[in-house]
């Protein structure tokens, strides 16, 4: 079963983004799922850079799932951000992020967070998903990846 792609839309997949940190990724996608879902951006922005201060969340190959347990939030919700310059991430392998999924999920939603990381992680694990959505040419193009995926 495919628990990412319902995760996205095109609103929430930005192609060839630059950030000069992590803290200004993590400030945009605040901004952006607070629109999304009539959130507060600043609680947003807390669970991500909590989160991140307990550990990287980077797996290594470019990649990163930032998440966060938000408060009022009905569903889990995604974004995908495919960085035109790669940000340091503190990752695993000393690589640099290019492609980061960034992850929200209801407070109380353990069980389903564990699931979607985990397919997640073999998503991203995946040598031939991972270069064709760094060649994807639009966020549909990105999504259909992503739709026709089964881990």
């Amino acid at each position: 079963m495919n628990l990412i792609a319902p995760l996205i839309t095109p609103d929430s997949t930005l192609l060839d983004m630059s950030f000069t940190s992590k803290k200004k990724l993590f400030e945009h996608a605040a901004e952006l799922f607070a629109k999304i879902h009539g959130l507060k951006a600043s609680d947003i922005f807390t669970s991500l850079f909590e989160r991140e201060r307990l550990g990287s969340t980077a797996l290594g190959y470019g990649i990163a799932i930032p998440h966060g347990r938000i408060k009022g939030l009905k569903d889990a919700s995604g974004a995908l951000y495919r960085l035109k310059t790669p940000l340091e991430f503190d990752a695993p392998d000393n690589q640099p992020v290019s492609l980061c999924f960034i992850l929200l999920v209801p407070k109380n939603a353990n069980e389903r967070h564990l699931q979607i990381l985990g397919e997640l992680a073999q998503l991203f694990g995946d040598d031939a998903m991972r270069a064709k959505m760094l060649g994807a040419a639009t966020p549909t193009e990105l999504i259909a990846l992503l739709e026709s995926w089964s881990g």
